[in-house]
């Protein structure tokens, strides 16, 4: 059960807003100042930045950061604000240099985080109406909702790189990102069907993604196809339906794709798989087709969507004939 406390927050919540972010716009900063007026560091603020959650205005860079997001501290760290972060939550495990707390993105303290005196404060989850808290104590809070797209993932960066005074480092990893998944892309084996797959969130019960979900469409540029596509209900679910062993059994996936793995996430791995009732008749573990995934790695929308792709692809590559 711990796979699925740990993941589907955020997923669920990128399904609350895949209809939002289509119509969200980037950050909108003010011109910078004049040549001479401000050091390079300082220049774009004021800004004010319009995210999914909502809007933000900053007076001046915030050099002290209070992130309450995992994949925004991941962010953070990747467009060059690590210096800028204070604090982080006791989730934010990645980079290892951030400043881990025991703050909590998902039990919000509005006295612990003042405590911190942040000049921003990022969130993924206004859990608690924390942001309205936080920001009646004069607290700028940057909101970043899980992405429900690519298209989504670029904007963030956008976003906080405006935020962050880091417009151009920002520019710089979503260019990056770009090019690191058109590699990964470019590199598999042209398939005559999808791939098809069952990506396992938990075991008890067995939680999903269809192929609409923010997962499910990185997993279809590798041209696969999720088997949960076809469950009762899994619209209604928001794309994360419960199967049942039966039903994947039926389905006989192609490939499983593991998130609740290691100590933290499950213990699942291809032992404990084909030990189940029934699944060792399954293509995929006959075949060898099973693909472990990291946990944190799999439940984020950061800079690390590039190793869960690798991986993945990866282990298609070594099941391939």
């Amino acid at each position: 059960m711990r796979a699925v406390t740990r993941h589907l927050p955020a997923l669920v919540a990128a399904t609350a807003i895949a209809v939002v972010c289509t119509a969200c716009s980037s950050s909108a900063a003010s011109p910078p100042p004049a040549s001479g007026s401000a050091a390079p560091a300082r220049a774009g603020f004021p800004v004010t930045v319009t995210t999914a959650g909502g809007t933000t205005h900053l007076a001046s860079r915030p050099d002290a950061i209070v992130s309450l997001s995992p994949t925004a501290t991941e962010m953070l760290y990747a467009i060059g604000a690590g210096s800028q972060v204070k604090a982080v939550d006791n989730d934010s495990d990645y980079p290892p240099q951030a400043p881990r707390t025991k703050l909590s993105g998902y039990t919000p303290n509005v006295e612990a985080i003042a405590a911190y005196k942040p000049d921003l404060v990022i969130i993924s989850n206004n859990i608690d109406g924390i942001a309205g808290k936080l920001t009646a104590l004069s607290i700028p809070v940057l909101d970043l909702p899980a992405a429900a797209s690519l298209t989504g993932v670029y904007a963030e960066f956008t976003e906080l790189g405006a935020a962050t005074g880091h417009v151009a480092q920002a520019k710089t990893e979503n260019s990056s990102l770009k090019a690191g998944i058109r590699q990964i892309v470019a590199s598999q084996p042209a398939h005559a069907k999808p791939l098809t797959y069952y990506y396992e969130l938990s075991t008890d019960p067995y939680y999903s993604v269809t192929s609409s979900t923010f997962v499910g469409s990185l997993l279809s540029l590798l041209g696969m196809k999720s088997i949960a596509d076809a469950a009762t209900g899994a619209a209604a679910a928001g794309g994360y339906p419960v199967l049942s062993a039966e039903y994947i059994l039926r389905a006989n996936p192609d490939y499983i794709i593991l998130t609740d793995t290691g100590s933290t996430g499950g213990g699942q791995d291809a032992a404990t798989v084909s030990a189940r009732p029934g699944w060792s008749a399954l293509t995929a573990v006959k075949d060898k087709h099973i693909i472990l995934l990291n946990t944190d790695i799999a439940s984020r929308w950061g800079p690390r969507i590039i190793d869960l792709l690798k991986d993945v692809a990866a282990g298609i590559r070594s099941g391939s004939p």
